[in-house]
């Protein structure tokens, strides 16, 4: 794993971005992580990087793990056009977009901006979007033990000691906290206008979710694969909120499925 960081200018600043690389040559993936931090999807980029021909880019979310968001950055979607600068600035082409938790919804903005830098967008339990009857759950309300009861379908393989933290883990996760917090907006963890951005997005998308999630429940996901033109929708048993962590055996194949499929090199050899 190699990590750089890539400076951009946005037209309300400049902005520094800390991308972590697991491979150097493969099917570029752009991997966004959820409201856990980037240790959510580290793992799950090492095994796609290890098992399948992909290049594997894992951002850290400015704000997160002790990195810096400068004051005017609070809204996914200011994130989201960062993240396409980004692409702009690797020169990366044929990228599959997958994102988890809030990550999906930093990729669904990102799509809906219809970068042709993108073949596919993945949306792994993403939140977002406003759904009548299946609200989301207020994780900032929860200990992490509750929060882990909502999120995993068996939370007996993923024990948590708080007390085993050190001070600087306590610090790191109450900033990534704060910084969540930040990026979730007034309606928490959801923007009343997307799902009409989400009608125009131009790629194509697949929307996984996991049955046993209580913090988006399945019926929010089927709403989520609505809202996208095309979109295909996809069950995952046995597995909850964060799929790549609690079953990534599971959802590798899915992934990188999806993303072979609707590559551009396939695109064009087709038509």
């Amino acid at each position: 794993m190699n990590r750089n960081t890539h400076a951009l200018t946005l037209d309300q600043g400049t902005l520094d971005i800390t991308v972590d690389l697991y491979s150097e040559q493969g099917h570029p993936f752009l991997l966004l992580h959820g409201g856990g931090g980037p240790q959510t999807v580290t793992p799950f980029a090492s095994l796609l990087a290890e098992q399948r021909p992909a290049r594997v880019y894992t951002p850290v979310h400015p704000g997160f793990d002790g990195t810096d968001r400068p004051e005017w950055l609070t809204s996914v979607t200011t994130l989201a056009k960062a993240y396409a600068q980004l692409l702009d600035a690797l020169d990366l082409r044929d990228v599959a977009v997958v994102g988890n938790s809030i990550g999906g919804w930093i990729a669904a903005e990102l799509a809906a901006l219809g970068s042709l830098r993108i073949s596919s967008v993945i949306l792994v339990n993403a939140v977002g979007i406003q759904v009548p009857g299946h609200p989301i759950a207020d994780t900032f309300s929860l200990t992490p033990v509750e929060l882990s009861r909502l999120s995993l379908h068996d939370p007996s393989k993923f024990r948590f000691d708080p007390s085993a933290l050190t001070e600087a883990q306590r610090a790191i996760g109450a900033a990534n906290r704060a910084t969540l917090q930040v990026y979730s907006g007034p309606h928490v963890m959801a923007d009343p206008t997307l799902s009409e951005r989400l009608a125009k997005v131009p790629h194509s998308t697949l929307v996984a979710w996991g049955t046993s999630d209580r913090v988006v429940d399945a019926g929010y996901g089927h709403a989520y694969a609505q809202a996208i033109p095309g979109a295909e929708f996809r069950l995952l048993e046995g597995t909850g909120h964060m799929p790549q962590t609690e079953t990534p055996e599971q959802l590798l194949p899915v992934v990188w499925d999806f993303a072979d499929a609707h590559a551009a090199s396939v695109s064009s050899a087709s038509s």
